[in-house]
């Protein structure tokens, strides 16, 4: 059952009051901090606010009630239009990856116009992929029909080419109708220079960087001509074409992989105050590293490393482990050996000259566990000589936190911005760590069923698995496909496809005696 905005809820409504009626999107969270829902509005406190209307519950999907549910908080950013909170709002899915989110979760880009002037002879080209080659680039663009459509107004406007080589020649001259229709100025057989066919060229950028008022003007005049003169058509078309225009080269931001003005939390810097008095910190701790363990069965076993910097994820500061000194299933063997190399590795980096390096030691440490976890980092730590780090371990069940030399742990209200921090924390170091467990774990699978051929090497696995990608595809290939692989022949690769049908052939139960 939906709960309605009371009670529990109090903040919730009193926030709502506060969500001004612009352009923005909205990040709907559960009570760990986690963002599960991304959305964009033309009216943010309007749209924000139909997810708290009772009156609303009986036209909701299964779906959308169990995403309702589990609304423990929100954020929202505002921007100047709705194409910028279209761009915003597929980035952020792209980078939480919210569970309730379907749209945008693939790696498809919004659209960009690329123009690179170093080229002998510049061309306007559309590309979804943004490099570091000293190329301009004008986007990105929320809707791909109106650039494509601005781009052929821009062409012909400023006789620009269109055609696809990279230096056009007089063969390619032949086959041109930009050139045919005189829309191009055809630079490639000299009617003009190439220095003159830049300044053609530099006037469009001024154009897509919008200096178009005056192209604006002239459209506009020329539409209200045509409907004067009962022209409709006419108008709609150049109307159409004012809006194109002008939703081309509308300025937008450029947002940042994790937009930072948008904050993961209500207020980062309020937690970490509120977490440094209850912790008895000296100050707000600037850098947090989490660690955590995953394995199953003792098989796998790994540990991650997150670092959170002003409450936010410091992803460039990631660091996974494989156990090297630890077999079978041993908790507290393997956090020992993941603090024992995270920070001998830091003190040996940083026993170089001084201008050269520096210690950067976290502020707070937060394990992921209890007493046992906690006391085996805190041994690992006495004996580098960095017992005087803050560290404590968080236990999930009733989500206490544990303090060495504490008897009782602590309880906070679940309410409480300190402990959702420390949840965030915790989260995304189990989230790492079960990542790389299962990349392991689907690598070992991938490869165990090729060691059973017999003869193969590792260099001829590793050309099977560089060419199909998995032993799925590798099943589906024909004998020709696995006869086109470096080190297989003809007879190799028949072998090589009996042997993956006989794996892959369902098991015949025993013949009755």
């Amino acid at each position: 059952m939906v709960r309605p905005v009371s009670g529990g809820r109090d903040h919730i409504r009193a926030k709502l009051g506060t969500v001004p009626h612009k352009p923005g999107v909205y990040l709907m969270k559960d009570r760990f901090g986690t963002v599960i829902y991304v959305g964009k509005a033309r009216d943010l406190r309007r749209r924000v606010s139909q997810y708290f209307q009772p009156s609303r519950r009986m036209a909701w999907d299964l779906k959308f009630n169990a995403l309702v549910a589990a609304i423990h908080d929100f954020d929202t950013h505002v921007v100047k239009s709705e194409p910028e909170a279209l761009l915003l709002e597929g980035k952020l899915i792209k980078e939480f990856r919210p569970r309730y989110n379907i749209s945008f979760r693939d790696d498809k880009r919004f659209l960009l116009v690329k123009v690179n002037l170093a080229d002998p002879i510049p061309r306007f080209t559309p590309t979804r992929i943004q490099h570091d080659d000293g190329a301009r680039y004008y986007g990105p663009f929320s809707s791909s029909g109106p650039v494509r459509r601005t781009l052929a107004l821009v062409r012909h406007k400023f006789n620009l080419r269109g055609c696809r080589p990279l230096t056009p020649n007089e063969t390619d001259y032949k086959h041109c109708l930009y050139a045919h229709l005189k829309v191009c100025t055809a630079p490639c057989i000299g009617n003009v220079t190439r220095e003159q066919y830049r300044l053609q060229v530099q006037a469009a950028c001024d154009f897509l960087d919008g200096h178009c008022a005056e192209m604006a003007s002239e459209i506009e005049a020329e539409m209200k001509q045509a409907a004067a003169a009962l022209e409709f058509e006419k108008a709609a078309q150049l109307r159409d074409l004012l809006t194109d225009l002008r939703r081309t080269t509308e300025r937008t931001r450029k947002f940042v992989r994790i937009p930072y003005s948008l904050p993961v939390a209500i207020d980062p810097a309020k937690d970490l105050e509120e977490l440094a008095a209850l912790l008895g910190l000296p100050a707000p701790p600037e850098r947090i590293e989490g660690f955590d363990i995953s394995n199953i069965s003792g098989t796998f076993a790994v540990a991650s490393m997150v670092s959170f910097r002003h409450g936010r994820p410091d992803r460039a500061q990631y660091r996974r482990f494989r156990m090297k000194t630890v077999t079978g299933q041993d908790d507290f063997a393997c956090m020992a050996e993941t603090i024992r190399r995270r920070y001998a590795r830091l003190l040996r980096e940083s026993a170089g000259p001084a201008e050269q390096t520096s210690l950067r030691l976290p502020d707070l440490i937060l394990i992921d566990g209890g007493k046992g976890q906690l006391s085996a980092a805190c041994a690992e730590l006495a004996k580098l000589g960095l017992d005087a780090l803050p560290v404590i371990g968080l236990a999930k069940e009733f989500e206490e936190i544990y303090r060495p030399g504490a008897r009782e742990p602590l309880r906070w209200s679940p309410e409480c911005g300190a402990l959702k921090l420390l949840q965030r924390v915790r989260d995304e170091s189990h989230r790492f760590a079960n990542t790389y467990n299962a990349q392991l774990r689907l690598k070992k699978i991938s490869e165990s069923l090729l060691d059973e051929f017999p003869g193969i090497g590792e260099q001829r696995k590793a050309a099977l698995l560089k060419r199909f990608g998995s032993v799925q595809r590798l099943r589906r290939a024909t004998v020709e496909a696995l006869a086109s692989v470096p080190g297989f022949g003809g007879k190799a690769a028949a072998e090589l496809k009996a042997f993956l049908d006989a794996r892959s052939a369902p098991s015949q139960p025993p013949s009755p005696p």
